[in-house]
């Protein structure tokens, strides 16, 4: 059975892939089979490497991997998100760590870009450091010159002296002196140098100190000129860019390099590792230092300096790389701190330990809400699926004092109440069986079977409000030529109200059916006439028999339900025998709506009350009337649910009850009684029926 169970499986995740239910599926199915159609047919027709079929193949291919990787990706996303616990996951990862991740790259970048324009500013800075030192060594000789030279020409010795104290920290350094015309240069232990003396262009102002490129190399220059008596006096102090100049600048920072502007402009940054060594001479200094610890690795940085060219004038950029350590970033930021360095280092150890331990914290937290949340939500669906198959004493372990937990108490309160709920709907589902039952048996309590007088036509229709009916109508023949007519109306409505109507009926019938004595002086003297008895029959005018009498008998139906039922119930009823020899109604009327006499010349009279309601009065007496009936004569017995149900416009009333029977008077009883309570449904509407519809019809032939 599981190797069955196992292949429909297969076979069915088989023909869902090749018979694909949606569009990017049939699109995805069908661009793959193009692509291996395409295939295909270039394989059997030869290898070109730029064929049409190669372009559509490849084409197809394209679509049908696009297709493949999104149904891939939408398929995992559903079975991956399918569960709580994975959603909050993704949604925690996207809220907390993705943040954190990429505000640490950003401080990551930001750090790797500070740490590189910091070191290449310092090594700039003491570069400018070191040519404001030139410039001050220079300004102090044209000035110890100038006043020199004031009044006659320079002595050559005693310029060289003054070169000499001047700027000893630069061994390389040459001077420049130019007195009008004549010029000289010396060395910086003041020896004169026999090379011709360099002169100021004009692009050059009086009062410069910088890098210069001169040639294909680069200086440290710096230029001090005054005006004597019209005569220009010039001071040019050099300093060539060399490893050790660079080096004493830069010792601390690690690896530097300086790359001149190439001698046809800018430079390129970083430098073009293949660029032509003799159209630039870089200088480098230093050495990368040891490693402090696994992380202290080595980055390169790069940046810019300016640099004027010699020969115009002209500002260009030359390019500096450092390649350095972290450590050693960390000693030049620090250096100016000595020993408190470490004071430093402890508050930043201590705000990165309390931010890690609030992480912790956040993520421990993270974890048990969504912990609490996700067993929540499993044991509310593991819930759900217990009262899915019918298991409704399942119940939920409450754990905590939270809204999920309310709303667990709120799951368990709710199959507590379907419990309660499917007991009642069993116990409604019992009694309405029961109610069925019941109508069955109040329904063979009509009569369906008529016995017709030959004069008299009868018709009955009872239509309860409920289940079952409290209005009362029965049809009881007395031998060929006699009919007892019985509408009546229970107090209630309901299951009371139809036992109490099975009572009367029941009392109605056997008091009816009796059988008729005849009046004797042997049965009035021994006293075998019992008081019901006499109660019940009268002794007709000449007659020799005691016959029934409605008059006695509702008196005695009166004196039952008074004894046999509560004081608040109460019937009201229209009783009434037909003699069919004299074509006579003999009725009593006990509270009950009077019934209505249509003439067979059209004039109405009703058979009003003679008594009060039966069961309310233990001694109360009823008196008889007597109406005689012609041929096409209808009498009406109904009960108050025809005439009292109302809607917008009122009640449905006896005045539209005569006009209903005046217009169906010539039709059959069951057509007149169908129109009646036809009409009644429609006045009421999709109201919910107030009362119990009875309607009785007897017509004289």
């Amino acid at each position: 059975m599981f190797r069955l169970s196992a292949s429909n499986a297969v076979r069915n995740r088989v023909m869902q892939t090749l018979r694909p239910r949606t569009k990017w599926g049939r699109i995805t199915l069908w661009s793959g089979g193009l692509s291996l159609l395409l295939v295909a047919r270039r394989w059997i027709a030869g290898y070109a490497p730029l064929s049409l079929l190669g372009g559509f193949a490849a084409f197809f291919a394209l679509i049908f991997a696009f297709g493949a990787f999104w149904l891939t990706f939408r398929w995992a996303y559903r079975l991956i998100m399918w569960r709580l616990r994975h959603r909050l996951i993704v949604t925690y990862v996207f809220i907390g760590v993705i943040p954190i991740v990429l505000l640490l790259l950003l401080a990551g970048v930001a750090s790797f870009l500070f740490a590189g324009q910091f070191v290449s500013y310092v090594a700039i800075s003491n570069l400018q450091s070191v040519s404001l030192h030139l410039k001050a060594a220079n300004d102090v000789l044209a000035s110890q010159l100038s006043t020199l030279g004031s009044s006659r020409p320079l002595d050559r010795h005693v310029a060289g002296e003054l070169a000499a104290s001047t700027g000893a920290e630069f061994p390389q350094r040459t001077v420049t002196v130019w007195q009008g015309k004549d010029g000289f240069m010396l060395s910086g232990g003041g020896a004169l140098i026999k090379a011709p003396p360099a002169k100021v262009p004009d692009a050059i102002k009086p009062d410069f100190s910088g890098l210069v490129v001169d040639g294909d190399s680069l200086y440290l220059r710096t230029v001090k000129a005054y005006d004597q008596n019209g005569i220009r006096l010039a001071v040019i102090s050099s300093v060539p860019m060399t490893p050790e100049l660079l080096q004493s600048a830069t010792s601390r920072l690690g690896l530097v390099t300086l790359f001149p502007p190439g001698l046809g402009g800018n430079l390129q940054i970083p430098p073009p590792p293949n660029s032509n060594p003799a159209e630039r001479k870089r200088v480098e200094a230093g050495t990368v230092p040891a490693p402090s610890n696994r992380f202290d690795r080595a980055f390169s940085s790069y940046s810019v300096f300016n640099a004027v060219n010699w020969a115009t004038g002209e500002s260009q950029d030359g390019a500096i790389s450092v390649v350095t350590r972290p450590s050693m970033i960390y000693i030049t930021l620090f250096a100016s701190l000595g020993d408190n360095a470490q004071v430093v280092e402890f508050v930043l150890l201590a705000i990165a330990i309390l931010l890690g331990l609030v992480e912790l914290a956040a993520l421990f937290i993270g974890f048990r809400l969504t912990r609490s949340i996700t067993l929540a939500v499993a044991e509310l669906y593991s819930a759900t699926e217990h009262v899915n198959s019918g298991d409704l004493t399942h119940r939920i372990q409450i754990r905590g004092r939270d809204q999920m937990a309310v709303l667990e108490q709120s799951f368990n309160s709710m199959t507590e109440s379907l419990v309660k709920l499917v007991a009642e709907q069993k116990q409604k589902q019992r009694m309405e069986s029961e109610l069925a039952f019941a109508y069955e048996v109040q329904d063979l309590l009509f009569p369906h079977e008529l016995t017709e007088l030959a004069s008299l036509d009868t018709y009955g229709v009872c239509r309860p409000a409920r289940s079952l009916s409290g209005d009362y109508y029965d049809f009881i023949p007395l031998g060929s030529d006699r009919l007892v007519l019985a509408v009546g109306d229970i107090s209630g409505k309901g299951v009371p109200a139809a036992l109490l109507m099975a009572t009367v009926h029941a009392f109605v019938r056997a008091y009816s059916l009796a059988p008729e004595m005849e009046l004797t002086s042997a049965t009035l003297e021994t006293g075998a006439l019992t008081k019901i008895d006499r109660r019940i029959y009268s002794r007709g005018d000449g007659a020799t028999k005691l016959r029934l009498s409605p008059g006695l008998l509702m008196a005695t139906l009166n004196y039952q339900v008074f004894r046999c039922t509560p004081p608040e119930k109460y019937a009201t009823m229209f009783l009434g025998c037909y003699d069919a020899t004299a074509c006579e109604l003999t009725y009593c009327n006990a509270g009950h709506v009077p019934p209505i006499l249509l003439s067979g010349d059209g004039r109405v009279s009703r058979l009003a009350a003679s008594g009060t309601v039966a069961g309310l009065f233990d001694d109360a007496a009823y008196d008889e009337s007597t109406v005689s009936m012609q041929p096409g004569d209808l009498l009406v017995a109904f009960s108050d649910g025809v005439t009292e149900p109302e809607n917008d416009s009122g009640e449905f009333g006896e005045e539209r009850l005569i006009a209903l029977l005046q217009e169906h008077r010539e039709e059959p009883l069951s057509r007149i009684g169908q129109a009646i309570t036809n009409a009644v449904a429609e006045w009421i509407g999709n109201a919910e029926q107030p009362d119990d519809i009875t309607v009785v019809l007897a017509r004289a032939r």
